[in-house]
């Protein structure tokens, strides 16, 4: 079902809105470079991001794209040049060095070189690093020998990093980062040295700890076995975040989409390029979403709840999940012909009118139906 209303979204106050929680991680316009005088070199180029609590987030792209900048950035171990990067509720730039140390002990930190200490076994490694945040817990032993048990490492606890292998040594550093059940995880290439068994074994630990404890997890990887497991994935290029894809909002809107008849032209890669470019969107019961009369700029998806069209002050539909709305706009350039109220909280996707034009120029087949199903519609 398929309403042809054409209008405009109207702005509701802040105050009408309701108040999405704060994300752990908030980076915006971040820059950063390397180098003094007429060495110095940019890295990364107005990068922003938000990483909620309980999302998996994987990071590709080539080598020298800037990711492991980002993440060090992220983690507080190094300062950033300009823009604002906010961990945790706290703004990275006005802290002073003791309270960057606090909020570094709620960041569980994974990178490709190990930093063991030789002169300790995997249990006093992983015990350490559990007392430097929490000093002397009455399960703490549990905890330590459980997060190794986890890992695999049961019977390797009492061993000493230089008769560990690569993988084992990786996994008892994986265990120190996770033993404390930080809120953020940041982690750089943490199944490089690991094979397939032992890869999806921490790839499922790490999963865990967003859903038993609600942390965040921020991954660099090239390893492509571990994206089927991530709830998101961005992508960067020479310092630029170039996409940023929350998959099963992906993979949700690609389930809505192909049924319908608008879309059904598209090849998979092409519905899934529209589908990368939709924004969630949230509004509160009885906002209004588009306004009769007022310039159309954005197609709507349905994703969860009912929305109520209403035509010269009289219902004429009312929509649910996988239905959609504001179309007719985009190719008529006629002013909305109808308002779109929200009847209890609603969730839309929403495509903005460049990105809906993309979609047209991509394929004329999905050009001309959706000028067919206009013109019967008129």
């Amino acid at each position: 079902m398929c309403a042809a209303v054409v209008a405009e979204r109207t702005e509701a106050p802040p105050a009408a809105l309701s108040s999405p929680p704060e994300p752990v991680v908030r980076v915006h316009g971040l820059n950063h470079y390397y180098g003094e005088g007429e060495a110095r070199n940019q890295v990364l180029f107005g990068n922003s991001i938000e990483i909620p609590a309980g999302q998996l987030v994987v990071m590709t792209g080539p080598s020298g794209a800037g990711k492991t900048t980002l993440l060090t950035l992220i983690g507080a171990l190094r300062s950033a040049h300009e823009g604002r990067i906010d961990v945790l509720g706290r703004e990275l730039s006005r802290l002073s060095g003791g309270e960057l140390v606090d909020v570094r002990r709620d960041i569980g930190f994974i990178f490709q070189m190990h930093n063991l200490f030789d002169a300790l076994s995997a249990y006093e490694n992983v015990k350490m690093a559990a007392q430097l945040v929490n000093g002397a817990l009455p399960d703490m032993q549990q905890r330590c020998v459980g997060i190794l048990e986890r890992l695999g490492l049961g019977h390797r606890i009492e061993y000493k990093p230089r008769f560990l292998s690569g993988g084992e040594r990786q996994r008892v550093a994986i265990g120190r980062a996770l033993v404390n059940q930080p809120r953020l995880i940041l982690a750089d290439e943490p199944t490089a040295a690991l094979d397939k068994d032992s890869t999806m074994n921490v790839i499922n630990l790490l999963k865990q700890t967003t859903i038993d404890y609600g942390a965040a997890v921020m991954m660099v990887t090239h390893d492509h076995r571990i994206i089927d497991s991530a709830d998101r994935l961005v992508h960067m290029v020479d310092g630029r975040i170039m996409s940023d894809v929350v998959l099963h909002d992906a993979l949700r809107i690609c389930e809505f989409l192909r049924p319908i008849e608008l879309f059904k032209s598209l090849t998979p890669r092409q519905l899934t390029d529209v589908a990368e470019h939709m924004k969630k969107r949230h509004y509160p019961a009885g906002e209004t979403i588009i306004r009769e009369g007022e310039p159309g700029e954005e197609f709507f998806l349905v994703s969860d709840g009912e929305v109520e069209v209403i035509r010269a002050d009289h219902e004429v539909a009312r929509l649910g999940p996988g239905d959609f709305f504001g179309e007719v706009a985009l190719i008529s350039g006629e002013p909305r012909n109808a308002t779109v109220v929200a009847e209890g909280e609603v969730d839309t996707y929403v495509l903005g009118k460049t990105d809906f034009q993309t979609a047209l120029a991509t394929s004329q087949s999905f050009r001309d139906q959706l000028y067919r199903v206009y013109f019967m519609r008129h």
